[in-house]
């Protein structure tokens, strides 16, 4: 099973490549970003919890600025809300943004699924089919952590496929917002095996270059997630989660 602290470190290289850094090229600003928006996605920074710039510039041995940059970061990729006159918090999302950001997802998915089915290279599928065996064995161990993880390498790979990088862009624009609740719905009881059924037939259609099938399948599967997250939201009137997926 996914330790907390690997599936940290996930969250850590997946916030860097998407604000456009590598371990490489990590600043003092993107590294705090990074560490900050990781423990936000882990709820070791529980959602509408105050970030306390002046801590945070201790722990980090530097000056405000570079956190406010950070934080700055964080708040263009929807993990930190920085109210005028007030302290910055992590972010809480409302169902109606929630609802947004999966209905978005779910349309964006469905061209970049038509994408692949009618025009990915037999290379780039074998890469997902790959990915796949990967989310069956996360799956049948019931690794919701590392199945998420794996989940979310699968769908980069998936946009790689369809060439369509303008929709990619757009996709990963909401991607840090989407963890934790996708990261809950895995959670719920049978939730984990209907997601490997989806993925085994979307890759499944793929292979017989089925776009009107793929698409449905893409959207399927996101508007099931989003009817369990909003029935969530039904269920409690602050969500203990902060991010969506």
């Amino acid at each position: 099973m996914m330790s907390a602290q690997d599936s940290m470190h996930c969250a850590r290289k997946v916030i860097l490549r998407i604000i456009g850094v590598y371990d490489d090229r990590a600043s003092l600003v993107t590294d705090i970003a990074a560490d900050v928006g990781a423990e936000i996605i882990e709820e070791v920074i529980p959602p509408g919890h105050d970030l306390n710039s002046v801590e945070l510039a201790r722990r980090y041995s530097t000056s405000r600025t570079p956190i406010r940059e950070a934080l700055m970061l964080l708040e263009k990729e929807g993990l930190v809300d920085i109210p005028p006159r007030r302290r910055p918090r992590a972010k809480v999302l409302d169902v109606k943004t929630v609802r947004d950001i999966y209905r978005t997802r779910a349309t964006l998915l469905e061209f970049i699924a038509s994408d692949v089915a009618l025009h990915a290279a037999e290379a780039d599928v074998a890469k997902l089919r790959a990915q796949l065996n990967l989310l069956e064995e996360f799956g049948e161990a019931n690794d919701v952590r590392a199945y998420v993880w794996a989940n979310i390498e699968f769908y980069d790979l998936n946009s790689d496929a369809s060439g369509n990088m303008t929709a990619k862009r757009i996709v990963e624009s909401l991607l840090l917002r989407t963890i934790a609740l996708r990261r809950w719905s895995l959670s719920l009881p049978g939730r984990l095996a209907a997601s490997l059924d989806d993925h085994r037939r979307l890759v499944r259609a793929y292979e017989q270059r089925d776009a009107l099938l793929a698409s449905a399948i893409m959207r399927s599967n996101h508007m099931t997630a989003l009817k369990n997250i909003e029935h969530r939201f039904e269920q409690q009137t602050t969500p203990s989660v902060g991010t969506a997926g």
